[in-house]
């Protein structure tokens, strides 16, 4: 009876382990596992103890038939043993092993007190000590079983660690190897040179690529310095020093080098150098990859002497133009000027048309030249943006007017439309926008057989304060086909070569303006449609001028030019006869006292001696020039006269050049009488102010 109770309970708690087994590989959850399994561990134990028990309750519940000689000897072997099974499981599940442990501790007490009890008879005390002696060497035994347990764990998770420990040190070390094979692989076959260096600047190693890029083989430059075999006299010394003050910092660093190869011939290196420190972080040593920069520098070479003749050939055609500009304009101011005084002449009908003639085509060629001139600055960077105050109302209309005549001539009628709150005063170039509206209006009056041309001024504010123009120039002319809109802002463009012959033209017009926009920060734009005109759109922010209207307001003209010279006594140094004929002609109705040199050494001598208010300087004279003249002459502490530059030189350079040298305006030539007039008058006033001052 006691080994059924005792085989079911131990079938019982191992079918069910087992079913837990099962659950738990499958993913259930351990908790209920647990408890469960810990009730079945309950009842083995119990059932264990009654077994063990056995003897005990035997008699009494079967009477004689069960009198048996009762010994402790089975209940204790048997509670031992399943005691220490207990023990052993313990670490692996405590509440299982504790339910257990209870039951076998309390089952030899039940017995004891369960029969007859005589605390005072020496074989009950015996049992009871045995029972004690019994309860302390299991506990004992359990806590030996849980220490050694700790300590094989312990000692299994340490060595657990270490093996991965050594394992991942082993796969590093793997890795190193399979990533130091590679990096040897690229390095020999790298098409860059590298060097290994020693602390001592020593090579230790190089690739195959350092021989074909110097020529020296391995065994040449083993444990030499590569300084000893590559540099030479050619080399920077300022390069030397840079690669040992990198290494002795201890530093990456990257120059390039001139060396000589090995067969004599020059090679540029660019070469990186990279310190690497030894294992105990004190010998140092270096990584050097050297790439052939030859080819790149001969590039660089080659362009720069490019860039040195473009520039020369840039300065040339600057000369060139300022030549062909003084040589044409010196023969143009005499054809102009002598036409002009052919015109003020008694003259028939067919006379003044020969004359206008003449005087139409000297300014379409003067027109043509300055716009050449123009671009030429525009090409070299010589236009300078002078920004100044002025009337923007005056500006439009003195513009318009100039060609309404021509509008008029061809039946059209010439329209402006501003903005009721268009700005009148304006900080910018006004000269420069002049150009502009003259260039695009002039086209569209050109181009535009009937109909009208029409301009139209808005403002905006601008985003940097200011004003933000806009001028749109429209007419009802010929029209540009879409595919051309963008070829006619080049230079010598126009949309059809037939158009040139039919309305003439250089094409420089709309080249010149555009880039003056830009030049001034703002853009032209164009719509047009074959047949019904096109419509010139131009943007340009200008400054809100400071003055006031009293200070911008033009001053009263002088009328009588020729009243405010008299007794004025002007030196003209002109190496040219017809300009000097040209000039006496234009003053020969004044009291101006008159007197010519004909190089810059005789205008010297004769300002000395002869004291002139005012001296006509050109700029391009034999012996002396004007410049040189000018220099002397400002040089001497007596009374200084005002020295005008009156010169075909038109470029900006050589304004600035003839104000360093002390001159006091600069004229261009061709000049008209008026302009002469004007500016004698001008600087007649000057020199009596500071004669009286």
């Amino acid at each position: 009876m006691t080994l059924l109770v005792t085989c079911s309970a131990e079938a019982i708690n191992w079918l069910y382990m087992r079913h837990a087994y099962r659950l738990v590989k499958a993913g259930a959850d351990t908790k209920p596992l647990r408890q469960i399994s810990t009730l079945t561990a309950l009842v083995h134990g119990v059932s264990l103890a009654l077994g063990a028990a056995s003897p005990y309750w035997a008699e009494p519940l079967f009477g004689d038939a069960g009198a048996i000689e009762v010994t402790p000897i089975f209940t204790i072997g048997l509670l031992a043993s399943a005691a220490i099974n207990a023990g052993l499981t313990y670490p692996f599940h405590r509440p299982a092993a504790i339910a257990r442990l209870i039951v076998f501790a309390i089952a030899p007490f039940l017995v004891l007190v369960s029969g007859p009890t005589d605390y005072h008879d020496m074989a009950f005390q015996l049992q009871l000590a045995g029972a004690l002696i019994l309860c302390g060497s299991l506990t004992w035994h359990l806590i030996f079983v849980v220490r050694s347990f700790e300590r094989k764990r312990s000692g299994m998770l340490t060595q657990a660690l270490q093996q991965q420990e050594l394992e991942g040190a082993y796969q590093r070390l793997l890795d190193q190897q399979v990533e130091a094979k590679r990096l040897a692989l690229v390095a020999r076959h790298a098409n860059d040179s590298v060097l290994l260096i020693d602390g001592k600047n020593r090579v230790q190693w190089v690739n195959e690529a350092f021989t074909r890029i110097t020529g020296y083989r391995f065994d040449e430059i083993l444990g030499r310095e590569a300084g000893e075999l590559l540099n030479h006299p050619g080399t920077s010394q300022e390069t030397v020093r840079k690669i040992k003050a990198g290494r002795r910092a201890r530093q990456p660093f990257r120059v390039e080098i001139l060396n000589r190869h090995k067969d004599g011939r020059d090679i540029w290196l660019e070469t990186n150098q990279v310190p690497i420190l030894g294992s105990q972080g004190g010998e140092m040593s270096y990584v050097a990859i050297e790439r052939d920069i030859t080819v790149a520098k001969q590039n660089a070479q080659q362009l720069e002497e490019a860039r040195q003749a473009a520039e020369k050939g840039g300065r040339a055609k600057a000369d060139f133009l300022a030549t062909m500009s003084h040589e044409i304009r010196t023969p143009m101011n005499g054809v102009i000027g002598m036409a002009q005084l052919l015109e003020e002449t008694k003259l028939d009908g067919d006379q003044k048309l020969y004359t206008s003639t003449i005087l139409s085509s000297a300014k379409t060629l003067l027109a043509l030249i300055n716009d050449i001139l123009d671009l030429s600055k525009l090409d070299e960077g010589q236009i300078t943006i002078n920004p100044c105050d002025f009337d923007l109302h005056q500006c439009i209309d003195e513009t318009t007017r100039l060609l309404r005549t021509q509008a008029e001539i061809k039946g059209l009628t010439l329209d402006v439309e501003r903005d009721v709150d268009l700005p009148r005063y304006l900080l910018g170039d006004d000269h420069r926008l002049r150009q502009i509206l003259n260039n695009l209006v002039g086209n569209a009056v050109k181009f535009t057989e009937k109909g009208r041309v029409k301009i139209t001024v808005e403002s905006e504010p601008a985003k940097a304060g200011g004003a933000m123009l806009t001028f749109a120039v429209s007419d009802t002319g010929i029209g540009i086909p879409k595919d051309m809109l963008t070829g006619i802002f080049e230079r010598f463009s126009q949309a059809d070569a037939a158009i040139s012959r039919r309305f003439g033209g250089s094409g420089l017009g709309l080249a010149i303006s555009r880039r003056l926009a830009e030049a001034m920060g703002g853009r032209i734009t164009v719509t047009s449609e074959i047949g019904s005109g096109s419509c010139f759109t131009l943007r340009l922010p200008f400054g809100l001028a400071k003055a006031g209207e009293a200070l911008l307001a033009p001053a009263p003209a002088v009328e009588d030019h020729e009243g405010m010279l008299p007794g004025l006594k002007v030196l003209v140094a002109e190496d040219n006869r017809v300009n000097r004929l040209l000039i006496r002609k234009f003053l020969k109705d004044t009291a101006v006292e008159l007197d010519f040199a004909h190089d810059g050494a005789e205008a010297v001598d004769k300002t000395k001696l002869w004291g002139p208010d005012i001296i006509l300087m050109d700029v391009s004279m034999p012996v002396m020039d004007g410049l040189e003249a000018t220099h002397i002459i400002r040089s001497w502490e007596q009374d200084q006269p005002q020295i005008i530059a009156l010169t075909a030189n038109a470029f900006d350079t050589d304004r600035e050049a003839c104000l360093a040298a002390g001159m006091n305006e600069f004229v261009t030539k061709p000049i008209s009488r008026k302009r002469l007039l004007e500016v004698l008058t001008a600087f007649a006033d000057q020199r009596r102010m500071q004669m009286t001052g």
